[in-house]
């Protein structure tokens, strides 16, 4: 078979990895040919390739990012997309394709092989927000990341008596920073599932001076006050009708200070959470995603994504991968606020 591959979506540590089991086991196994689609569902659009053999893959099991790399074209929403898509597949003697992405990517895989395409999803998202899956690789990497931003934070805010938010990345769901503020002991943790009361984010705050420490907030970039409490200004929208967030740890920080008289700065980490080498549980998980991906299109088992399960690799449908987000429930956010203050 002569397969075609591609990550679409953000990119995040531990695509390469994927990239590597896919190429390794489907050359050396099973025989198969490869060919990787750039910049995501562009490649496959434009019919943009490039060669992916073994010789390709060499080395890029600690790198970070993505050697196809990436994009958030949505061909879903361009007159056409689908046919120039099964054109170009066919034009290039592609006979199944492995899409590597979150939501919106597995998304249009989904409505891809709805429409005749042979396809097979692998979970990315330093978000860990897709519901079929225990963990997708790149969450592991953000966290760390996070966390150790946070470490560092401390003992600056600490020094200067100051209130320290640290904002992190998470759209609708808030996995990083729940995370990332427990294992790096924030005294306030704001996620996108809760809408917050300024007015207790402040008295944590105060609480925290009180001790003769300083607090750190760590705040997701989607998190939201409750009704009427702050005015949130809106963001432009990308091809798959997301808001562009981020800005919401200098609003908090100008309240805090407004309504404590305490001195707050911000801390945007954005992309530095996607880049850089991936932890080794990100490799291990991304390549163990690649081998089980590679199985299934071997297998001849299209429609479906590789997901962890406990400790196992299984297959799950795409329409059940991508039916509903997975986010923070009440109960693992509870254990959270025994802590804040």
């Amino acid at each position: 078979m002569r397969i075609g591959v591609l990550t679409g979506g953000g990119d995040c540590p531990g695509l390469n990895a994927v990239i590597r089991a896919v190429v390794r086991k489907g050359v050396s196994v099973y025989g198969h040919e490869f060919v990787g689609f750039r910049d995501g569902w562009r490649g496959p659009l434009e019919g943009d390739t490039m060669p992916l053999d073994i010789q390709a893959v060499r080395g890029i099991l600690p790198r970070g990012g993505t050697i196809l790399g990436s994009s958030r074209t949505n061909p879903i929403k361009i007159d056409g997309g689908v046919e120039k898509i099964k054109d170009n597949l066919a034009e290039t003697g592609v006979d199944a394709l492995i899409a590597i992405g979150g939501e919106d990517t597995l998304g249009v895989a989904k409505q891809l092989f709805d429409k005749g395409v042979k396809v097979v999803g692998v979970p990315k998202t330093i978000d860990n927000d897709l519901s079929a899956t225990d963990y997708t690789f790149g969450f592991d990497t953000a966290v760390n990341i996070a966390t150790e931003a946070i470490d560092r934070l401390h003992t600056t805010a600490e020094s200067h008596h100051r209130a320290l938010i640290c904002e992190v990345m998470g759209r609708h769901a808030g996995w990083i920073a729940l995370h990332a503020g427990m294992a790096g002991g924030a005294n306030v943790i704001l996620i996108p599932e809760k809408p917050f009361d300024i007015d207790r984010v402040c008295a944590y705050v105060e609480s925290r001076f009180k001790t003769r420490y300083a607090p750190i907030v760590v705040v997701a970039e989607g998190a939201h006050p409750i009704e009427g409490q702050m005015a949130l200004q809106a963001g432009e929208l990308d091809s798959f009708g997301h808001v562009r967030l981020g800005g919401i740890g200098e609003v908090l920080a100008k309240e805090i200070e407004k309504r404590t008289g305490k001195e707050a700065r911000t801390t945007v980490l954005g992309h530095i959470q996607r880049g850089g080498t991936p932890t080794a549980f990100d490799r291990v998980l991304a390549t163990r995603f690649g081998l089980h991906a590679i199985d299934a299109v071997h297998d001849g088992h299209f429609g479906v994504m590789v997901a962890l399960q406990g400790t196992d690799i299984v297959r799950v449908a795409l329409a059940e991968a991508t039916k509903e987000l997975k986010t923070v429930p009440v109960s693992r956010y509870e254990e959270a606020e025994v802590f804040f203050g």
